[in-house]
Protein backbone atom coordinates (compact mmCIF):
# COMPACT_ATOMS: atom_id res chain seq x y z
CA UNK A 1 0.00 0.00 0.00
CA UNK A 2 2.86 2.53 1.11
CA UNK A 3 4.56 1.45 -2.45
CA UNK A 4 1.31 2.57 -4.31
CA UNK A 5 1.17 5.78 -2.32
CA UNK A 6 4.78 6.40 -3.44
CA UNK A 7 4.14 5.81 -6.60
CA UNK A 8 0.70 8.22 -7.12
CA UNK A 9 3.08 10.96 -5.38
CA UNK A 10 5.67 10.51 -8.25
CA UNK A 11 3.41 10.59 -10.65
CA UNK A 12 1.44 13.53 -9.60
CA UNK A 13 4.85 15.87 -8.70
CA UNK A 14 5.93 14.77 -12.29
CA UNK A 15 2.24 16.18 -13.84
CA UNK A 16 2.37 19.31 -12.46
CA UNK A 17 6.24 19.28 -13.37
CA UNK A 18 5.28 19.29 -16.81
CA UNK A 19 2.44 20.87 -16.96
CA UNK A 20 3.16 23.84 -14.42
CA UNK A 21 7.40 23.76 -14.40
CA UNK A 22 7.13 26.99 -17.01
CA UNK A 23 4.48 28.70 -15.40
CA UNK A 24 5.87 29.12 -12.05
CA UNK A 25 9.22 30.05 -12.63
CA UNK A 26 8.11 32.37 -14.92
CA UNK A 27 5.49 33.61 -11.93
CA UNK A 28 8.47 33.75 -9.24
CA UNK A 29 10.94 35.15 -12.12
CA UNK A 30 8.81 38.01 -12.94
CA UNK A 31 8.62 39.40 -8.78
CA UNK A 32 12.39 38.54 -8.03
CA UNK A 33 13.77 39.11 -11.63
CA UNK A 34 16.21 36.75 -11.05
CA UNK A 35 15.18 33.51 -13.42
CA UNK A 36 18.34 31.55 -11.98
CA UNK A 37 17.30 31.95 -7.90
CA UNK A 38 13.40 31.36 -9.38
CA UNK A 39 14.54 27.93 -11.26
CA UNK A 40 16.57 26.64 -8.07
CA UNK A 41 13.30 27.20 -5.49
CA UNK A 42 11.36 25.42 -8.14
CA UNK A 43 13.69 22.48 -7.98
CA UNK A 44 14.15 22.77 -4.47
CA UNK A 45 10.16 22.76 -4.13
CA UNK A 46 10.09 19.78 -6.58
CA UNK A 47 12.27 17.62 -4.28
CA UNK A 48 10.35 18.72 -0.89
CA UNK A 49 6.78 17.71 -2.90
CA UNK A 50 8.69 14.34 -3.25
CA UNK A 51 9.61 13.98 0.30
CA UNK A 52 6.50 15.15 1.61
CA UNK A 53 3.45 13.78 -0.52
CA UNK A 54 3.91 10.38 -0.42
CA UNK A 55 3.75 10.61 3.56
CA UNK A 56 0.88 13.73 3.84
CA UNK A 57 -1.00 13.01 0.83
CA UNK A 58 -1.20 14.34 -2.65
CA UNK A 59 -2.56 18.45 -1.81
CA UNK A 60 -5.81 19.27 -3.33
CA UNK A 61 -3.73 21.99 -5.56
CA UNK A 62 -0.58 20.82 -6.32
CA UNK A 63 0.59 23.81 -7.91
CA UNK A 64 -0.34 25.89 -5.11
CA UNK A 65 1.45 23.84 -3.00
CA UNK A 66 4.67 24.17 -4.98
CA UNK A 67 4.30 28.04 -5.46
CA UNK A 68 4.27 28.30 -1.63
CA UNK A 69 6.75 26.28 -1.34
CA UNK A 70 8.91 27.80 -3.78
CA UNK A 71 7.99 31.26 -2.54
CA UNK A 72 9.06 30.20 1.14
CA UNK A 73 12.52 28.83 -0.09
CA UNK A 74 13.14 32.29 -1.86
CA UNK A 75 11.76 34.04 1.04
CA UNK A 76 14.30 32.50 3.71
CA UNK A 77 17.60 32.69 0.85
CA UNK A 78 16.53 36.16 0.88
CA UNK A 79 16.75 36.71 4.72
CA UNK A 80 19.90 34.25 4.90
CA UNK A 81 21.56 36.74 1.87
CA UNK A 82 20.42 39.74 4.20
CA UNK A 83 23.19 38.83 6.69
CA UNK A 84 25.52 39.45 4.33
CA UNK A 85 24.13 42.20 2.30
CA UNK A 86 21.19 44.04 2.02
CA UNK A 87 18.43 42.67 0.00
CA UNK A 88 14.97 44.48 1.25
CA UNK A 89 14.21 44.93 -1.94
CA UNK A 90 14.43 41.16 -3.24
CA UNK A 91 12.00 40.39 0.11
CA UNK A 92 9.94 42.69 -0.06
CA UNK A 93 8.86 41.34 -3.99
CA UNK A 94 8.60 37.80 -2.84
CA UNK A 95 6.86 39.23 0.12
CA UNK A 96 4.68 40.93 -2.49
CA UNK A 97 4.43 38.18 -4.30
CA UNK A 98 3.31 35.94 -1.41
CA UNK A 99 0.11 38.90 -0.86
CA UNK A 100 -0.70 38.48 -4.52
CA UNK A 101 -0.85 35.03 -4.79
CA UNK A 102 -3.12 35.10 -1.38
CA UNK A 103 -5.42 36.49 -3.47
CA UNK A 104 -5.98 35.04 -6.55
CA UNK A 105 -4.03 31.74 -8.34
CA UNK A 106 -0.40 32.59 -9.51
CA UNK A 107 -1.64 34.90 -13.08
CA UNK A 108 0.73 33.62 -16.19
CA UNK A 109 4.14 35.42 -16.57
CA UNK A 110 5.92 33.37 -19.45
CA UNK A 111 4.47 35.15 -22.29
CA UNK A 112 6.92 38.08 -20.45
CA UNK A 113 9.39 35.88 -19.15
CA UNK A 114 9.84 35.13 -23.03
CA UNK A 115 10.33 38.91 -24.15
CA UNK A 116 13.22 38.96 -21.50
CA UNK A 117 14.87 36.74 -22.41
CA UNK A 118 14.66 37.61 -25.85
CA UNK A 119 16.13 41.24 -24.72
CA UNK A 120 18.68 42.51 -26.93
CA UNK A 121 21.33 43.07 -23.89
CA UNK A 122 21.54 38.91 -23.89
CA UNK A 123 23.57 37.51 -26.40
CA UNK A 124 21.12 36.43 -29.53
CA UNK A 125 22.81 33.38 -29.62
CA UNK A 126 21.32 32.04 -26.11
CA UNK A 127 17.98 33.56 -26.95
CA UNK A 128 16.30 30.31 -27.67
CA UNK A 129 18.49 28.09 -25.55
CA UNK A 130 17.35 30.19 -22.97
CA UNK A 131 13.62 30.41 -23.62
CA UNK A 132 13.60 26.29 -23.78
CA UNK A 133 15.32 26.33 -20.57
CA UNK A 134 13.55 28.91 -18.25
CA UNK A 135 10.17 28.96 -19.46
CA UNK A 136 9.72 25.48 -20.93
CA UNK A 137 11.90 23.58 -18.44
CA UNK A 138 14.06 21.58 -20.99
CA UNK A 139 17.56 20.41 -19.65
CA UNK A 140 20.84 22.38 -20.61
CA UNK A 141 21.73 18.65 -21.89
CA UNK A 142 18.76 18.39 -24.18
CA UNK A 143 19.38 22.16 -25.56
CA UNK A 144 22.75 21.47 -26.40
CA UNK A 145 22.25 18.74 -28.30
CA UNK A 146 19.61 20.39 -30.27
CA UNK A 147 22.10 23.14 -30.68
CA UNK A 148 25.15 21.16 -31.47
CA UNK A 149 27.42 22.33 -28.57
CA UNK A 150 28.26 20.51 -25.44
CA UNK A 151 26.59 20.61 -22.15
CA UNK A 152 28.91 22.24 -20.40
CA UNK A 153 29.21 24.87 -22.87
CA UNK A 154 25.85 25.42 -23.02
CA UNK A 155 25.39 25.76 -19.19
CA UNK A 156 27.95 28.38 -19.57
CA UNK A 157 25.79 30.77 -21.82
CA UNK A 158 22.81 30.11 -19.70
CA UNK A 159 24.55 30.96 -16.29
CA UNK A 160 25.84 34.42 -18.02
CA UNK A 161 22.48 35.16 -19.25
CA UNK A 162 20.16 34.30 -16.45
CA UNK A 163 23.21 36.51 -14.50
CA UNK A 164 22.84 39.44 -17.06
CA UNK A 165 19.23 39.01 -16.46
CA UNK A 166 19.77 39.87 -12.55
CA UNK A 167 22.44 42.18 -12.51
CA UNK A 168 21.14 44.70 -15.62
CA UNK A 169 17.76 45.10 -13.77
CA UNK A 170 15.62 44.17 -17.31
CA UNK A 171 12.37 44.69 -16.38
CA UNK A 172 9.81 41.70 -16.40
CA UNK A 173 7.33 42.98 -19.34
CA UNK A 174 6.33 42.62 -22.88
CA UNK A 175 8.08 45.36 -24.83
CA UNK A 176 6.32 48.88 -26.40
CA UNK A 177 5.24 47.78 -30.08
CA UNK A 178 8.33 49.96 -31.24
CA UNK A 179 10.56 47.10 -29.73
CA UNK A 180 8.66 44.01 -30.58
CA UNK A 181 10.48 43.57 -33.88
CA UNK A 182 13.90 43.10 -32.19
CA UNK A 183 12.65 40.29 -29.55
CA UNK A 184 9.49 38.58 -31.71
CA UNK A 185 11.43 36.74 -33.77
CA UNK A 186 13.29 35.07 -31.53
CA UNK A 187 10.45 34.53 -29.13
CA UNK A 188 8.61 32.50 -31.86
CA UNK A 189 11.57 30.40 -32.85
CA UNK A 190 11.63 29.51 -29.10
CA UNK A 191 7.79 28.31 -29.13
CA UNK A 192 8.67 26.47 -32.48
CA UNK A 193 11.24 24.84 -30.72
CA UNK A 194 9.96 23.62 -27.71
CA UNK A 195 6.69 22.42 -30.34
CA UNK A 196 9.56 20.65 -32.58
CA UNK A 197 10.56 18.86 -29.60
CA UNK A 198 7.37 17.79 -28.31
CA UNK A 199 6.35 16.43 -31.62
CA UNK A 200 9.57 14.21 -31.73
CA UNK A 201 8.27 12.66 -28.83
CA UNK A 202 5.43 10.56 -30.89
CA UNK A 203 5.22 8.31 -28.79
CA UNK A 204 4.61 10.66 -25.07
CA UNK A 205 7.04 8.03 -23.66
CA UNK A 206 9.06 11.13 -22.61
CA UNK A 207 7.89 12.79 -19.34
CA UNK A 208 9.87 15.81 -20.02
CA UNK A 209 8.95 16.57 -23.11
CA UNK A 210 5.52 15.38 -23.55
CA UNK A 211 3.72 18.69 -22.41
CA UNK A 212 5.60 20.35 -24.09
CA UNK A 213 3.71 20.10 -27.38
CA UNK A 214 0.56 21.23 -25.94
CA UNK A 215 2.63 24.05 -24.09
CA UNK A 216 3.99 25.51 -27.15
CA UNK A 217 0.76 26.01 -28.83
CA UNK A 218 -0.74 27.53 -25.80
CA UNK A 219 2.29 30.26 -25.64
CA UNK A 220 1.09 31.18 -29.08
CA UNK A 221 -2.48 31.58 -28.71
CA UNK A 222 -1.21 33.87 -25.54
CA UNK A 223 0.61 36.09 -28.13
CA UNK A 224 -2.10 35.60 -30.48
CA UNK A 225 -4.05 37.19 -27.68
CA UNK A 226 -1.93 39.76 -27.23
CA UNK A 227 -0.20 40.90 -30.63
CA UNK A 228 -3.35 39.98 -33.32
CA UNK A 229 -1.72 42.27 -35.61
CA UNK A 230 1.25 40.29 -35.80
CA UNK A 231 0.97 37.86 -38.66
CA UNK A 232 3.71 35.77 -37.58
CA UNK A 233 2.01 34.93 -34.57
CA UNK A 234 -1.05 33.85 -36.97
CA UNK A 235 1.61 31.78 -39.19
CA UNK A 236 3.14 29.77 -36.20
CA UNK A 237 -0.07 29.38 -34.44
CA UNK A 238 -1.58 27.88 -37.76
CA UNK A 239 1.34 25.62 -38.69
CA UNK A 240 1.67 24.15 -35.00
CA UNK A 241 -2.14 23.53 -35.25
CA UNK A 242 -1.77 21.68 -38.84
CA UNK A 243 0.96 19.77 -37.35
CA UNK A 244 -0.83 18.72 -34.39
CA UNK A 245 -4.06 17.34 -36.02
CA UNK A 246 -1.88 14.40 -37.71
CA UNK A 247 -0.05 13.66 -34.35
CA UNK A 248 -2.38 10.74 -34.03
CA UNK A 249 -2.19 9.49 -37.54
CA UNK A 250 1.94 9.33 -37.49
CA UNK A 251 1.71 6.01 -35.33
CA UNK A 252 -0.51 3.04 -36.59
CA UNK A 253 -2.27 0.93 -33.85
CA UNK A 254 0.78 -1.43 -33.35
CA UNK A 255 3.60 1.53 -33.24
CA UNK A 256 4.42 1.34 -36.78
CA UNK A 257 5.45 4.55 -38.36
CA UNK A 258 3.01 6.20 -41.27
CA UNK A 259 4.48 8.38 -43.36
CA UNK A 260 2.57 11.20 -44.31
CA UNK A 261 1.78 10.34 -47.47
CA UNK A 262 0.05 7.15 -46.25
CA UNK A 263 -1.78 8.39 -43.55
CA UNK A 264 -5.83 8.17 -43.63
CA UNK A 265 -6.79 11.90 -43.98
CA UNK A 266 -9.96 10.51 -42.03
CA UNK A 267 -7.93 9.97 -38.99
CA UNK A 268 -6.35 13.67 -38.97
CA UNK A 269 -8.20 16.48 -36.39
CA UNK A 270 -10.89 18.81 -38.94
CA UNK A 271 -11.80 20.96 -35.46
CA UNK A 272 -8.06 21.71 -35.41
CA UNK A 273 -7.60 22.26 -38.94
CA UNK A 274 -10.06 24.37 -39.31
CA UNK A 275 -8.51 26.23 -36.21
CA UNK A 276 -4.91 26.02 -38.00
CA UNK A 277 -7.05 27.48 -41.44
CA UNK A 278 -8.33 30.61 -39.35
CA UNK A 279 -5.61 31.89 -38.17
CA UNK A 280 -3.89 31.29 -41.18
CA UNK A 281 -6.41 33.54 -42.99
CA UNK A 282 -5.85 36.02 -40.64
CA UNK A 283 -1.99 36.01 -41.24
CA UNK A 284 -2.62 36.08 -44.81
CA UNK A 285 -4.77 39.04 -44.35
CA UNK A 286 -2.20 40.92 -42.43
CA UNK A 287 0.18 40.47 -44.95
CA UNK A 288 3.81 40.82 -44.77
CA UNK A 289 4.47 36.33 -45.25
CA UNK A 290 7.15 35.04 -43.62
CA UNK A 291 8.85 32.16 -42.97
CA UNK A 292 5.58 30.64 -40.42
CA UNK A 293 3.45 31.59 -42.73
CA UNK A 294 4.96 29.89 -45.61
CA UNK A 295 5.16 26.82 -43.61
CA UNK A 296 1.84 26.74 -42.48
CA UNK A 297 0.55 27.18 -46.11
CA UNK A 298 2.53 24.19 -46.98
CA UNK A 299 1.07 22.23 -44.29
CA UNK A 300 -2.20 23.92 -45.45
CA UNK A 301 -1.86 21.93 -48.93
CA UNK A 302 -0.56 18.91 -47.68
CA UNK A 303 -4.11 18.75 -45.38
CA UNK A 304 -6.37 19.59 -48.90
CA UNK A 305 -5.94 15.83 -49.23
CA UNK A 306 -8.91 15.12 -46.78
CA UNK A 307 -10.99 17.62 -48.92
CA UNK A 308 -10.07 16.64 -53.00
CA UNK A 309 -8.25 13.00 -52.07
CA UNK A 310 -5.18 14.64 -53.76
CA UNK A 311 -2.33 16.74 -52.42
CA UNK A 312 -1.61 19.26 -54.93
CA UNK A 313 2.38 18.91 -55.14
CA UNK A 314 2.67 22.10 -57.46
CA UNK A 315 1.62 24.40 -55.08
CA UNK A 316 3.39 22.37 -52.27
CA UNK A 317 6.51 22.44 -54.34
CA UNK A 318 5.94 26.50 -55.03
CA UNK A 319 5.82 27.68 -51.06
CA UNK A 320 8.56 25.27 -50.69
CA UNK A 321 10.36 27.38 -52.88
CA UNK A 322 9.69 30.49 -51.41
CA UNK A 323 10.66 29.32 -48.07
CA UNK A 324 13.77 28.18 -48.97
CA UNK A 325 14.38 31.60 -50.48
CA UNK A 326 14.00 33.46 -47.02
CA UNK A 327 15.13 30.43 -44.58
CA UNK A 328 17.79 28.19 -46.75
CA UNK A 329 18.12 26.11 -43.39
CA UNK A 330 19.16 22.44 -44.53
CA UNK A 331 15.53 20.99 -43.48
CA UNK A 332 13.70 23.66 -45.85
CA UNK A 333 16.03 22.59 -48.36
CA UNK A 334 15.23 18.49 -48.22
CA UNK A 335 11.58 19.05 -48.04
CA UNK A 336 11.61 21.58 -50.99
CA UNK A 337 13.89 18.47 -52.82
CA UNK A 338 10.98 16.02 -51.73
CA UNK A 339 8.18 17.87 -53.04
CA UNK A 340 10.19 18.62 -56.38
CA UNK A 341 10.49 14.56 -56.15
CA UNK A 342 6.68 14.32 -56.00
CA UNK A 343 5.93 17.22 -58.52
CA UNK A 344 8.39 16.54 -61.42
CA UNK A 345 9.97 13.60 -60.76
CA UNK A 346 12.17 11.82 -58.73
CA UNK A 347 15.35 13.22 -60.93
CA UNK A 348 14.23 16.46 -60.26
CA UNK A 349 14.41 15.91 -56.22
CA UNK A 350 17.76 14.35 -56.45
CA UNK A 351 18.77 17.51 -58.59
CA UNK A 352 18.08 19.45 -55.77
CA UNK A 353 19.39 16.85 -53.30
CA UNK A 354 23.09 17.26 -54.68
CA UNK A 355 22.49 20.85 -54.18
CA UNK A 356 23.03 20.24 -50.43
CA UNK A 357 25.99 20.44 -49.00
CA UNK A 358 27.88 17.30 -48.32
CA UNK A 359 29.01 17.90 -45.21
CA UNK A 360 25.54 19.74 -43.97
CA UNK A 361 23.63 16.74 -45.26
CA UNK A 362 25.95 13.99 -43.77
CA UNK A 363 24.40 13.97 -40.24
CA UNK A 364 21.42 14.48 -41.16
CA UNK A 365 18.52 11.47 -41.31
CA UNK A 366 15.61 13.09 -43.62
CA UNK A 367 18.46 13.60 -46.48
CA UNK A 368 19.14 10.43 -46.25
CA UNK A 369 15.89 8.89 -46.16
CA UNK A 370 14.61 11.32 -49.27
CA UNK A 371 17.75 10.16 -51.13
CA UNK A 372 16.61 6.59 -50.47
CA UNK A 373 13.20 6.85 -51.55
CA UNK A 374 14.19 8.85 -54.22
CA UNK A 375 16.71 7.22 -56.13
CA UNK A 376 14.78 4.04 -55.33
CA UNK A 377 12.08 5.18 -57.61
CA UNK A 378 15.18 6.56 -60.19
CA UNK A 379 16.16 2.61 -60.59
CA UNK A 380 19.41 3.45 -58.59
CA UNK A 381 19.40 0.47 -56.34
CA UNK A 382 22.89 0.70 -55.33
CA UNK A 383 23.07 4.51 -54.13
CA UNK A 384 19.65 3.56 -52.81
CA UNK A 385 20.83 0.80 -50.41
CA UNK A 386 23.92 3.31 -49.53
CA UNK A 387 21.50 6.05 -48.51
CA UNK A 388 18.96 3.76 -46.93
CA UNK A 389 21.72 2.06 -44.61
CA UNK A 390 22.73 5.97 -43.84
CA UNK A 391 19.14 6.74 -43.23
CA UNK A 392 18.72 3.59 -40.55
CA UNK A 393 22.03 4.55 -38.84
CA UNK A 394 20.92 8.05 -37.82
CA UNK A 395 17.62 7.49 -37.03
CA UNK A 396 16.82 7.88 -33.41
CA UNK A 397 13.48 7.09 -33.70
CA UNK A 398 13.00 2.99 -33.26
CA UNK A 399 9.28 3.18 -35.10
CA UNK A 400 10.80 5.06 -37.69
CA UNK A 401 14.24 2.55 -38.21
CA UNK A 402 11.75 -0.32 -38.25
CA UNK A 403 10.15 1.64 -41.11
CA UNK A 404 13.22 2.23 -42.85
CA UNK A 405 14.57 -1.41 -41.81
CA UNK A 406 11.32 -2.81 -43.68
CA UNK A 407 12.29 -1.05 -46.93
CA UNK A 408 15.58 -3.19 -47.62
CA UNK A 409 13.25 -6.34 -48.70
Amino acid sequence: MEEAHEKDARRAVERVARESYGRLVAYLSARTRDVAAAEDAMADALVAALATWPRDGVPREPRAWLLTAARRLLIDRARHEQVRKSVAATIELVAEAAREAAESADPDERLKLLFVCAHPAIDPDVHTPLMLQAVLGMDAAKIARAFLVSPSAMSQRLVRAKAKIRDAGIAFEVPEARELAARLDAVLSAIYAAYGSGWEDATGVDAKTRGLADEAIWLARLLVLRMPEEAEAHGLLALMLYCEARRNARRAGDGRFVPLSEQDPDSWDAAMIDDAEKHLAIAAGIGRSARFQLEAAIQSAHVERARSGRADWEAILWFHDRLVEISPAIGARVARAAASGEARGAAAGLRLLDEIDAEAASGYQPYWALRAHLSRQAGRADDARRALDRAIDLADDEAVRRFLADQRT
